[in-house]
């Protein structure tokens, strides 16, 4: 990578929720395991397929991953955010920021992902998005906002589908095994 190429984000924690004023929810209930979640979201080609922008995924850390693992996410538009995460309790949460991006207009970014296991063999899912932009889109967030919210919610809509129905395969294989 070149350094050109390398633009550092500020890292942000968890509080960063209470402190941004672009702060996005999504929330689904899922027909699945609180470890098939996990299974997905730790499927790097998974988030091709549900999240839009994103088209690849590449873990920079061996697993088990955790508090610290690194991947690096190519989005559309040639940006790249590299990640780093700041929550991880399989089954439950993981949160990551972004420590840098190959273009110059993230200052601060956060995704948190939490999972409550409703005991029926369904989840709910909670995915916040908060982020700060950097140059002439901060003025524009206002304007953005909106839009944010109903790509979030779409893509959302994504996951719980394709989260289902890889769960469905999942209890379908186990199945046949026994």
């Amino acid at each position: 990578m070149l350094v050109s190429e390398y633009f550092g984000c500020t890292p942000v924690g968890l509080d960063f929720l209470e402190q941004s004023p672009n702060v996005f929810l999504s929330e689904e209930v899922v027909r699945a395991t609180p470890e098939q979640i996990f299974d997905v979201f730790e499927d790097a080609n998974a988030w091709t397929v549900w999240a839009m922008p994103i088209q690849k995924v590449e873990w920079t850390s061996p697993q088990p991953y955790g508090i610290g693992t690194t991947r690096s996410v190519h989005m559309m538009g040639g940006l790249i955010g590299y990640e780093e995460f700041v929550a991880w309790e399989r089954g439950k949460r993981m949160a990551f920021t972004f420590v840098g991006a190959s273009k110059p207009a993230t200052e601060k970014f956060l995704e948190d992902y939490r999972v409550t296991d409703l005991g029926d063999g369904r989840c709910r899912v909670q995915w916040y998005m908060a982020l700060e932009v950097k140059g002439f889109s901060r003025h524009l967030s206002f304007l953005t906002r909106p839009i944010m919210r109903a790509l979030n919610r779409r893509m959302f809509r994504k996951f719980k589908n394709y989260t289902e129905a890889y769960a469905l395969r999942d209890q379908t294989s186990q199945a046949e095994a026994s």
